[in-house]
């Protein structure tokens, strides 16, 4: 329960100012979240869920976005508590449950008795950051994806996403909800990817956007071309772009059972700087 020095409620427009200096005390981990406020000002049809602020003291010190996923930001233990005794109440309306490691699973404690069971929990994803020029060579073949390409975009990341998630996302709605946010990231400029023969081999896209970083999504290396460093030269390229045209820091977070892509990204130049937890509900 809280008590009288805490309280939680759900923010709205004039409450930007406070939220955005919350969400940039760490950037390169909140990008996520720093897009959808950055972007929205918290107008609701814009920012598509809810923002949950936690005060401690009367000081806005913890927030969760609340919509397709759940996603806490600098929240502190007894806030993610709070914020789950909220979801519970709201119910569940999220697939996953993704962002720091500790808040994410203390919410996920009090949640599995009635979410559970998790179709799976990746505890430990190490988030990477570089703000400067990778230190080995971009791929000079990797570059934009062009409008007129998105068809053969489209297999590549069907092919990611299934391997990365186990599901399709060709779900209820045979893959337009998926096809038209791929088209979106295709018309902003920010899906990357080496084409040989009309196929891609390589493949990254820019996700989350904020004035202080971006989120690298959607990594992915044609199977049978695995194992010729094609993700290291990719992802120097993306890196190259990134800084130069979309924001001043590129981050993502990685399964930190998946070595070869952590021994890629380090060998570009990325550091790790904090530890996601992923829930897939």
């Amino acid at each position: 329960m809280l008590d009288s020095l805490t309280s939680l409620r759900v923010l709205g427009p004039k409450d930007f100012p406070a939220v955005a200096e919350v969400v940039d005390r760490d950037p390169d981990v909140d990008v996520f979240l720093g897009s959808r406020v950055h972007s929205s000002k918290l107008a609701p049809a814009r920012l598509g869920g809810e923002l949950w602020g936690y005060y401690d003291a009367g000081d806005l010190s913890s927030l969760c976005f609340a919509g397709a996923n759940l996603v806490p930001a600098r929240a502190t233990s007894a806030a993610a508590r709070t914020f789950a005794d909220m979801a519970l109440r709201r119910g569940r309306r999220c697939s996953s449950l993704v962002g720091p490691s500790e808040p994410v699973l203390t919410m996920w404690d009090i949640l599995r008795p009635e979410w559970g069971p998790a179709r799976e929990v990746r505890s430990s994803q190490p988030v990477m950051v570089l703000r400067g020029e990778p230190a080995v060579a971009p791929d000079p073949h990797v570059r934009r994806v062009l409008p007129d390409e998105l068809d053969v975009l489209h297999p590549a990341a069907v092919a990611m996403f299934t391997e990365e998630v186990g599901i399709s996302p060709n779900g209820n709605d045979g893959g337009a909800y998926y096809r038209a946010r791929l088209t979106e990231l295709v018309r902003a400029g920010r899906a990357f990817a080496r084409i040989e023969d009309g196929h891609v081999v390589f493949k990254a896209e820019i996700g989350a956007v904020s004035p202080s970083a971006c989120q690298v999504q959607g990594v992915w290396v044609r199977p049978d071309r695995r194992g010729e460093g094609l993700s290291v030269g990719g992802m120097a390229a993306v890196v190259v772009h990134a800084l130069r045209d979309i924001a001043p820091a590129v981050s993502l977070y990685v399964n930190d059972y998946n070595h070869a892509a952590l021994g890629a990204y380090r060998h570009v130049g990325f550091k790790q700087v904090s530890t996601f937890a992923t829930v897939m509900l």
